[in-house]
């Protein structure tokens, strides 16, 4: 390794290290993906149970990332979930890829797929929205939730390792490092006269250690 490429010691990761960061990042993902899909069920839930402040906010507050078609939409207790089939779809894929990410690969992870993948998972929710779209073929509640759940869920493995990569930059280069590095001494190389001049224990051989 060239000497110019070396990073000090305070900012060495090892690489057995216990870092805990991909594995707390990974978690409030999870948290995040399952209390979405929370909502979308709470919202119709609240609705036939007379909370209407909470089913209004829920709805009012997923409108501005869905149409809320409600012959598009699933629905349960009467009322239609707070997005409709494809984006439940996005949203339980997602929230499912997540939970399972550590069996299918590491936490550590911090490279993405090839590019490709994530275009071939959204080739057929393109498809079932442009045949739709134009009247070819009718899509259903079945294949609008199947293909924006294998978007949702190949996103998952472009999502994350760049949240867990942030992470590793924060612990690299954070305050914390930044506080540490100030602290660290600095060495500086003798020149020949401070060598020549310090003082030498040669004269004395029995106080060497």
């Amino acid at each position: 390794m060239a000497i110019g490429n070396m990073i000090p010691p305070n900012q060495y990761i090892p690489q057995c290290s216990a870092d805990r960061r991909p594995l707390i990042m990974w978690s409030l993902v999870v948290v995040g993906a399952l209390f979405f899909v929370a909502l979308l069920v709470a919202a119709p839930l609240a609705q036939a149970n007379g909370l209407q402040w909470f089913s209004f906010a829920v709805y009012e507050a997923f409108s501005h990332v869905c149409h809320q078609t409600s012959e598009r939409s699933f629905y349960i207790a009467g009322y239609p979930l707070a997005v409709c089939t494809r984006c439940t779809g996005l949203y339980v894929g997602f929230a499912a890829a997540v939970a399972f990410y550590p069996v299918m690969t590491s936490l550590k992870r911090t490279h993405a797929p090839e590019r490709k993948w994530l275009f071939i998972a959204a080739a057929p929710l393109a498809i079932d929205f442009a045949l739709g779209f134009f009247g070819i073929w009718e899509n259903s509640h079945l294949s609008r939730l199947l293909t924006g759940a294998l978007l949702g869920a190949v996103s998952v493995f472009f999502i994350l390792p760049g949240l867990v990569q942030l992470s590793v930059y924060q612990r690299m280069f954070g305050p914390r490092s930044a506080k540490q590095s100030e602290n660290s001494p600095v060495y500086s190389r003798s020149t020949p006269e401070e060598i020549t001049s310090s003082p030498s224990d040669y004269s004395t051989p029995l106080r060497r250690i």
